[in-house]
């Protein structure tokens, strides 16, 4: 819809050169003599400026502002007044006008201000709907599934979103532990700061205190400007602190610090920095043995383990994975402009079989790679991996044939490439999966040119 701006003035002449200068250069403008006049019209149709004289008779521009505010209209104020009723505009400023314009009138200035309102609401518009749509992206009901376990899951994010205690989020690789943080910060009280996360396991003993606390210019070599740590980018918000199981025993030392005392020390600095940030620390070891081991410090464990989620695996959920890939296939349909329908029963039941390994993130590989490969409006038997489909599913005939010696050695090749990739090219087994001599499958390859196929 186009912006809309409304001009309120009770000097007919004012407000007639500002309604004509402002229409010449783009905007859709209308006019009102006076307060009354001018509520009525807002109270009738949008706008998104209203720019007003504030000594007007019947009702004055801070009332009209006023009575705007009362009935939640989403017009923005530009106070007009005289130089000797600055405080008035001063006050105009406090209650929530946007800006003031001094008599007598620069109309480019009007012009200007007019404009450079419009563009803040519309990037205050643009920011809100991101944010909306961030929070719709990690809200805790876009975590796919219905099973118990995953329906407790939610009840528990639910709980924990509220509170501002230090999580502990446990499973698998793959298993999403990083959505469901992104998913307790996004619902809390804490959703307007930052969420910040790093990879323990991915930063060398030496830099992650740098990297947690920052450091100053010169504190070490490399070091060629200040730097600001994680926990400072993060406060008021949540730092989530990933694969924290890798993290040394020195590392643990100083993040205990910091947790006890809220506060750090960036390296090479003298002076502490009061923090405030939640912590969500994810690892897919056990930590309690980690602890026992000597590896992990009991103190940190409890510090960090006020509140535990444990993320199920596949296995232990099958009756999500259905709904899993189609969340998928939805997903890759939209990037990749595809229209795939879905996967057939058969198909279906043998990816709720197969062991995901890898979780959650090894499965929505799989589906990714199915939605390239697949031609059709449906993912079937044929589509799958060779090492997916069973020997029945997929009947070979030969091709071009002339004589039963060549239609077996058609087969004969074909049946030893299938074997091959299912064992991943690995001979020994290629060889005992065909009950033949390894020398044999060596010749064999040869002759049917299948060296090459590694």
């Amino acid at each position: 819809m186009a912006q809309r701006v409304l001009i309120v003035e009770d000097d007919d002449i004012t407000r007639e050169i500002l309604v004509s200068m402002l229409v010449n250069r783009g905007f859709t403008c209308d006019q009102a003599a006076n307060g009354r006049q001018a509520l009525e019209m807002l109270g009738a149709g949008e706008y998104d400026v209203v720019v007003t004289d504030i000594a007007m008779p019947l009702m004055t521009g801070i009332e009209l502002m006023e009575k705007s505010a009362e009935l939640n209209l989403r017009a923005s104020f530009i106070i007009i007044t005289a130089y000797a009723s600055l405080e008035t505009a001063l006050e105009a400023l406090r209650k929530g006008a946007y800006d003031y314009l001094l008599k007598p009138l620069n109309f480019e200035d009007v012009a200007i201000k007019v404009k450079k309102l419009l563009e803040h609401k519309e990037l205050v518009q643009e920011n809100q709907a991101l944010r909306q749509e961030i929070n719709a992206q990690y809200d805790f009901s876009n975590i796919i599934g219905k099973s118990p376990a995953i329906r407790k899951l939610f009840a528990t994010i639910r709980k924990v979103s509220d509170s501002d205690s230090h999580v502990l989020v446990t499973g698998k690789s793959g298993t999403g532990k990083e959505l469901v943080a992104k998913a307790i910060h996004y619902n809390s009280p804490r959703r307007k700061g930052r969420f910040v996360a790093i990879n323990c396991g991915a930063i060398t003993e030496t830099l992650m205190e740098s990297e947690l606390f920052g450091h100053k210019r010169g504190s070490f070599t490399g070091a060629v400007a200040d730097k600001d740590g994680l926990f400072k980018v993060a406060h008021n918000g949540t730092l989530f602190l990933d694969e924290i199981g890798d993290m040394s025993l020195t590392g643990q030392a100083k993040l205990l610090r910091a947790l006890e005392n809220r506060e750090i020390l960036p390296v090479g600095a003298t002076a502490l920095i009061p923090v405030n940030v939640r912590i969500i620390a994810a690892t897919n070891r056990i930590l309690l043995q980690e602890v026992q081991a000597g590896r992990f410090r009991e103190d940190l464990y409890y510090r960090l383990n006020v509140i535990e989620i444990h993320l199920p695996s596949l296995r232990e959920r099958p009756s999500d994975i259905p709904l899993l890939v189609d969340h998928f296939i939805q997903k890759y349909n939209r990037q990749m402009n595809r229209h795939v329908k879905g996967a057939d029963p058969g198909v279906m039941e043998m990816i709720v079989k197969r062991e995901w390994k890898g979780e959650v993130r090894e499965l929505e590989n799989f589906i990714e790679r199915l939605m390239i490969f697949t031609p059709g409006e449906v993912i079937r038997i044929e589509d799958l991996p060779v090492e997916m489909q069973p020997a029945e599913a997929s009947p070979w005939r030969p091709r071009d044939a002339d004589s039963l010696r060549s239609a077996v050695e058609q087969f004969e090749r074909e049946f030893i490439r299938e074997q091959l990739v299912r064992n991943n090219h690995h001979r020994g087994r290629t060889a005992a999966a065909l009950k033949i001599g390894e020398a044999t499958l060596y010749r064999k390859m040869n002759d049917y040119g299948l060296s090459d196929l590694e």
